[in-house]
């Protein structure tokens, strides 16, 4: 797979969008929200170890990324999570 070509990850408000979707569509399939936290939790690990940054905001996720620990990780996760749902809600 060649992430280099994915537009959504050179984009904050893109890549934003995107995670709302996904977000919208695990909660419409009846997800938990322990669920989607840690579906998060791991795509955040796999964009952490393949992924360069591609923004000030990538890099800062994955900065913390780097230096948490797996519940720091998982921490990171819930809030981004949590920060998606509320700017939808806005």
């Amino acid at each position: 797979m060649d992430l280099k070509n994915l537009d959504v990850l050179h984009d904050w408000d893109k890549w934003k969008a995107a995670l709302s979707k996904a977000i919208n569509l695990g909660e419409n399939m009846g997800m938990s929200d322990q669920t989607i936290d840690t579906i998060a939790y791991n795509i955040g690990s796999f964009l952490s170890a393949i992924v360069d940054p591609e923004n000030r905001e990538e890099r800062l996720l994955h900065e913390l990324w780097k230096v948490g620990s797996k519940e720091d990780r998982k921490i990171l996760a819930k809030l981004i999570v949590k920060l998606i749902k509320n700017e939808a809600l806005e």
